[in-house]
């Protein structure tokens, strides 16, 4: 079976855990990482993978953090993966050497990402949050509100 990479799971758990928490006050890497158990070293590599791809805005100073970068409903689980996968990439190119490997496996598996990310492109940082809800992980905001941009 495929699996995502630690940091893409990270990667989105974190963004989660910011459309959740990010309000009034950005959300520090440390509460992320007390909130989700991330390892603060994977954490900080991914957040600014993510600040770099434009889906979360740092914040500086004493009280200083990460906010999403947009509006949670404008932001896919295919927008995070790609953020990942782009940096992933340039750690791991994979090139295939053989024929096969070139004309026939490389094209299978360029088909079977595009899947997975048209099915990821279909649900938003806002789904997910719903979801958490509805699991009971977290707790809508007792005023009602969402944060929004």
């Amino acid at each position: 079976m495929l699996h995502l990479p630690k940091k893409m799971l990270y990667a989105l758990e974190a963004v989660v855990d910011i459309a959740f928490n990010a309000r009034p006050d950005p959300v520090q890497s440390k509460e992320i990482t007390k909130r989700q158990g991330i390892p603060l070293r994977y954490l900080e590599q991914v957040m600014q993978q993510l600040v770099h791809g434009g889906i979360l805005k740092g914040v500086r100073g004493p009280r200083g953090g990460y906010r999403l970068a947009r509006e949670r409903r404008r932001i896919t689980a295919g927008d995070v993966i790609r953020v990942i996968s782009a940096a992933e990439a340039e750690e791991d190119a994979q090139i295939f050497t053989s024929e096969i490997g070139q004309n026939v496996v490389g094209p299978l598996w360029n088909e079977a990402q595009a899947c997975l990310l048209a099915e990821l492109d279909s649900v938003t940082l806002e789904d997910l949050c719903q979801r958490a809800m509805a699991k009971g992980e977290v707790e809508a905001p007792s005023d009602g509100s969402y944060f929004e941009i």
